[in-house]
């Protein structure tokens, strides 16, 4: 997998992915220590500025040795058992991972792990598929990371889990409409049109993507 990983979308559309993902994450927070739980070849941290301190855990050692030849510190570790004290980030991370997970309760204790590695004051992003979102059948049918046993995790899921834990300031928003199959020259079009589409009450509710942010309290 690591050698197909980062060519299973197109490259300009991953790009433009994972803009919008460090955008949000500088506006989260924009220094410190950040943490990516499943971080696989360490693409997204690698595009983070050298203001932030970033690590990255995944379960897949391939995966690893690619952000290893990037400069990053990396740990093979589980995600239900992350090898770090807790109160250990400004920010903690997860893309496109939990439906990896299948199992309710693993999902359950890797939030619950997030948590607890989350500072005081820091923040928690989790960005993952939308299950009302028609397209993600289609297309996790064709992309090599995916094997058919995924199953995608509700919003509510996510953001009751987090409450649970004490977290404060729990939003939820639907994110992203570019699809793998937009040209190269029409992906400023569908960009500003993705903008228009997740601000449209009702239509927003489709969005690719469910990303949850929230608040550790001091």
């Amino acid at each position: 997998m690591a050698g197909e990983y980062e060519d299973s979308l197109p490259a300009h559309v991953m790009a433009h992915l994972n803009g919008r993902r460090v955008e949000l994450m500088r506006s989260l927070v924009p220094e410190g220590r950040v943490l990516d739980v499943g971080c696989g070849t360490g693409a997204l941290l690698a595009l983070l500025p050298e203001t932030y301190e970033r690590v990255g855990v995944d379960v897949s050692d391939s995966m690893l040795e690619v952000a290893r030849r990037r400069g990053l510190e990396v740990r093979c570790a589980s995600s239900e058992r992350l090898p770090f004290e807790a109160d250990s980030f400004d920010l903690v991370t997860t893309f496109a991972v939990l439906h990896h997970l299948i199992e309710p309760d693993v999902v359950r204790r890797s939030l619950e792990e997030m948590v607890r590695v989350t500072r005081p004051g820091g923040r928690m992003l989790v960005w993952d598929h939308n299950p009302l979102n028609p397209y993600w059948p289609l297309l996790m049918a064709r992309l090599p990371q995916d094997r058919g046993d995924e199953k995608l995790v509700r919003a509510r899921t996510i953001v009751d889990v987090l409450k649970l834990q004490g977290m404060q300031e729990v939003s939820l928003r639907r994110l992203t409409w570019v699809p793998d199959f937009t040209p190269p020259r029409a992906l400023g079009v569908m960009a500003r049109l993705e903008r228009r589409l997740e601000r449209l009450p009702g239509i927003r509710a489709l969005g690719a993507h469910n990303v949850v942010t929230a608040w550790k309290s001091n």
